[in-house]
């Protein structure tokens, strides 16, 4: 790959940023109804600490639903994750993927290295030694790790906690050349602030959603509609010129 004198690539530094209305067309629910609920719960009892040590019976059963659900012959990666794998595959060394999904359908349309910065709801992790475990069944009360004996929780990130992979991603928006948004709502933080950040850098802007997002302003292009028939759109646009 060429190298400018400037030190960029000839090829530019993309860094995609997804979230639930990229895997909605799959059939995964968004995160939250406009109601404030998550699948019938309250956020507070289903994705706090506080909610886990409370009732950590509840707040299990409701992440193995959600485990069942995403491991059912029903969902499948669709256009705009396959799309975005392919993207990924013929630049794998200047495109980035970070999502704030817990599902793999990114993976699963053939995408790799994705940064998932609100956990994977496939795996779960060591309450004591932090051990992550891949997991595609059920949690049971009984279950432990392996490790160190102790209990598991999901591997998500709930609200009051860090999200994952921040030093890594604040590193490829300060180096991208196209920040693109994809299926955001542009409300939550921290992941609503990645493009003023990409922008105060120089990068271009892009999202792409059903309609402009809550950050729209900071956006220099929008491409507006159903997340399986633009990001196909962009990606073959892109990849032609």
């Amino acid at each position: 790959m060429e190298t400018h004198s400037s030190g960029k690539t000839s090829t530019p530094r993309i860094v995609i940023l997804t979230g639930a209305g990229i895997s909605a067309e799959s059939g995964i629910p968004t995160f939250r109804a406009s109601d404030g609920l998550w699948e019938q719960h309250r956020i507070e009892d289903v994705a706090t600490p506080e909610a886990f040590s409370r009732r950590p019976q509840l707040v299990q059963t409701f992440y193995n639903e959600r485990r069942r659900k995403l491991l059912s012959v029903d969902i499948k990666p669709n256009p705009a994750h396959i799309a975005l794998g392919a993207l990924q595959r013929r630049f794998p060394e200047t495109v980035t993927i970070v999502t704030q999904n817990i599902d793999n359908l990114h993976e699963r349309g053939g995408a790799f290295n994705v940064l998932h910065m609100h956990g994977e709801l496939l795996k779960v992790r060591c309450v004591r030694c932090a051990t992550v475990i891949e997991w595609a069944r059920d949690v049971e009360m009984g279950d432990h790790c392996a490790v160190c004996g102790a209990g598991l929780r999901p591997h998500i990130v709930w609200f009051g906690e860090m999200p994952f992979y921040m030093d890594i991603i604040t590193d490829a928006l300060r180096q991208a050349d196209l920040f693109v948004s994809i299926g955001t709502s542009g409300n939550i933080y921290p992941a609503a602030g990645f493009v003023a950040e990409a922008k105060t850098y120089g990068a271009a802007t892009l999202e792409i959603n059903l309609e402009p997002s809550g950050n729209r302003a900071f956006f220099d292009e929008g491409l507006y509609g159903r997340a399986s028939e633009k990001v196909p759109e962009w990606v073959n646009g892109f990849l032609q010129n």
